[in-house]
């Protein structure tokens, strides 16, 4: 019996020393909740960056893109004259609300520099070059 009532008195002591366990460190938490949240918002923008800028990145395998606008010109609110360059070949193009349309094609490109050893000359300028189409040269 006085085993039973020690036993018990023992139980008793024990439950009032326990105690919760501390609190965690506020300062600590604050700074893993706001670098997690850099985080995600830094994967967030990285991805958008990459989804808009994903065609920059896979044209710098080496080749030059073969489709090119030359050079353009506005002749209005919404037309203009433009000129298209496809490998060597160019190309007069007109475009209004009504469409695109064809007006000429150009001499073809001059062969470049690399691919000849030779200088090569300076470019036409556009006006000199949509005088030339216009006059029938």
């Amino acid at each position: 019996m006085f085993l039973l009532l020690a036993a018990s008195a023992r139980a008793q002591a024990t439950n009032l020393i326990s105690t919760a366990p501390p609190l965690p460190n506020v300062g600590g938490s604050f700074i893993r909740v706001l670098g997690a949240l850099a985080l995600v918002l830094g994967i967030f923008l990285g991805g958008v960056w990459l989804f808009k800028n994903w065609q920059r990145l896979a044209n710098r395998n080496g080749s030059a893109p073969k489709l090119n606008i030359l050079e353009t010109r506005s002749l209005g609110a919404r037309q203009g004259i433009f000129v298209i360059g496809y490998d060597k070949q160019r190309f007069l193009i007109a475009s209004s609300p009504t469409g695109v349309n064809l007006l000429s094609h150009l001499p073809d490109a001059e062969i470049s520099e690399t691919e000849t050893g030779e200088k090569k000359s300076a470019p036409m300028p556009f006006a000199q070059a949509l005088a030339s189409v216009l006059k029938g040269k």
